[in-house]
């Protein structure tokens, strides 16, 4: 018989001397669960499609409407929000985001670029998996347009 070489192998560390380990048994950032709520989501997403040339508005013109005169009321402030809706799961999310564009930009580029720039500040910020974002272009914005339809009562 020949007698095989031992390997040297490093030595682990002893569980009690680890400081990680030490009490609560597993590293801390294993210790409890982390939820994210959808409107967190979709904060994240509105400003991130905001930030995108080419996108004038986001959401339909009854929610931009409403929007308008919310905004108007003391403490009403506008609404990061608005023509985002987010699905948020255990560790992945699906955004639907209803925009309005600039005319003469390509709708095709502004809706690749609003996709992009929202998974990537989604994604960054929350660590979920963004599946899906559809992207609802519900109207132009003309250039002799006006900017938002005065309300009723003032």
């Amino acid at each position: 018989m020949t007698e095989t070489p031992q390997r040297n192998r490093p030595e682990s560390p002893d569980k009690e001397s680890s400081p990680l380990t030490k009490r609560g048994g597993g590293a801390p950032a294993s210790r409890g669960r982390t939820t994210i709520a959808d409107g967190v989501v979709e904060k994240i997403a509105g400003m991130a499609a905001r930030d995108v040339v080419g996108v004038h508005a986001m959401g339909s013109g009854f929610a931009r409407t409403f929007g308008a005169v919310r905004e108007r009321v003391p403490g009403g402030g506008k609404s990061v929000t608005r023509g985002v809706k987010a699905e948020v799961g255990e560790s992945q999310t699906a955004l639907d985001l209803e925009i309005v564009v600039d005319y003469g930009v390509s709708i095709i580029d502004v809706a690749r670029d609003v996709r992009e720039n929202v998974i990537a500040a989604v994604e960054r910020m929350t660590g979920l998996e963004v599946v899906e974002v559809n992207i609802a272009v519900s109207d132009v914005k003309l250039p002799d347009e006006e900017e938002e339809p005065e309300p009723r009562l003032q």
